[in-house]
């Protein structure tokens, strides 16, 4: 027997061809705020600059001891251990087991987080390249720590990979009197602002009457079969769904023994869509196919939705994304503005979840080639690369400054605010779902 068929890589080559030339015509996004001055940019960007091995080792070492989220335990103790060898003391545990929290600075005026992500995936390690995540937000914490004006809190936030470690917290009040948050995410290109997808999980386990499937199969009700019904439902909305949505599952129960029929079957949704009403809508589209299902074969179902908290979309914000930009074209980089690069090369985080809280960022940080695929054995050895070790250096640099430009330019902190009030201001995000 021959393996599984390959898939044809013939669109990839002409989606990769048609990005490549459009990245070549590109401009990098623009800003038109000066942020800080050059002589606070300075010892700034002067204290990055030092901190690099150690961003890098860090960056290596949790590279080379992946754990999975909300079991993040040494990873958190290396994160403590580098910011206590700099003189600052770091809560852990606060909301959840593998949480940080860390603060510098005074309380008089505005208040800005940096987020440090850290989980790995399981089988794959820093496939998603949290380890530079996680390295770049401490050194962008350490530069700015007593070089900065108004207060500078780095927040270790467990379990992105699916927990929502950030939607906990913030519901635990760690981000109550936090006016902006920062962070940045390894990927194929360097792009200022690309979109991330609204995401819930939903499980159907349907409940038949079990029988025996030679001797009496009339007196059954089959679990099995509500549940293909309604796999296949969902295969057959896919077509009718704007380009944005996502809809994948997969069975988690069938049945035990061929000669039974099965009375339990289950699948797991992933829903994601782009918008949080599109997301809300396309959910109760999901849960109707499964109570249509088990009703066409005289089942019953429970639906159940978000063990873990759903995922919003990334509210973007130009004004501070523009800045982000202008930092790292300083470093020789050309971040690209939305659009350049596909937008449905995309996924989910935790990270939108805050975006409709405050003003939030989420630039991309070019570490692999432009094939490189998120969650993948290549882009975790990419993390671990020296491209990756040079997305710290760079990106440490980049996060530091684009916090200093929000916490010193008046006229550009005041913008980032009245665009984010301008997209609806802040929203209830655990009552949004009910």
């Amino acid at each position: 027997m021959t393996g599984p068929a390959q898939p044809d890589e013939s669109y990839l080559r002409a989606l990769v061809a048609a990005t490549e030339a459009a990245v070549a015509r590109a401009e990098p996004l623009t800003s038109a705020f000066t942020g800080a001055p050059a002589e606070l940019c300075a010892p700034v960007r002067a204290a990055v600059d030092a901190l690099g091995d150690e961003l890098v080792a860090l960056s290596r070492d949790l590279h080379a001891h992946p754990e999975t989220g909300f079991a993040e335990h040494r990873s958190v103790r290396a994160v403590a251990d580098l910011l206590a060898r700099h003189g600052h003391t770091a809560e852990i545990g606060t909301a959840l087991p593998t949480d940080l929290r860390c603060t510098t600075g005074s309380d008089d005026g505005p208040h800005i987080g940096i987020l440090a992500e850290y989980d790995a995936l399981p089988g794959i390690g820093h496939g998603c390249g949290h380890n530079v995540i996680c390295a770049t937000a401490v050194g962008a914490f350490l530069g700015l720590a007593g070089r900065a004006p108004g207060r500078v809190t780095l927040f270790g936030t467990p379990a992105e990979e699916g927990g929502g470690g950030k939607e906990t917290m913030a519901r635990a009040g760690l981000f109550a009197d936090v006016d902006a948050v920062v962070m940045l995410h390894p990927f194929s290109h360097d792009v200022a602002m690309h979109p991330f997808l609204g995401r819930r999980q939903v499980e159907m386990v349907f409940h038949g009457v079990a029988a025996h499937a030679s001797a009496q199969p009339f007196m059954g009700r089959n679990a099995l079969d509500a549940a293909v019904a309604a796999y296949t439902a969902v295969a057959a909305l896919r077509q009718h769904l704007p380009p944005s949505d996502r809809l994948h599952g997969t069975f988690t129960d069938g049945g035990a023994r061929p000669n039974v029929v099965p009375d339990r079957a289950a699948l797991l949704f992933y829903v994601r869509s782009m918008e949080p009403e599109t997301l809300r809508d396309l959910a109760h589209r999901v849960a109707e196919i499964a109570y249509g299902a088990a009703r066409m074969h005289g089942c019953t179902v429970d639906v159940t939705w978000d063990d873990k908290p759903p995922y919003l979309p990334i509210r973007q914000n130009a004004a501070l994304a523009g800045r982000w930009a202008a930092r790292q074209v300083e470093r020789g980089r050309t971040p690209l503005a939305p659009g350049v690069v596909p937008e449905f090369l995309t996924g989910s985080t935790d990270l939108g979840n805050l975006s409709y809280r405050m003003p939030a960022i989420h630039p991309m940080l070019a570490i692999a080639g432009p094939t490189a695929a998120l969650h993948t054995v290549g882009f975790a050895a990419a993390a671990g690369s020296e491209t990756g070790d040079r997305g710290v250096r760079d990106g440490a640099d980049g996060l530091a400054l684009t916090a200093l430009d929000y916490l010193v330019d008046d006229a550009l902190r005041a913008a980032v605010h009245e665009e984010f009030a301008a997209k609806g201001g802040p929203v209830d995000v655990p009552a949004f779902f009910r």
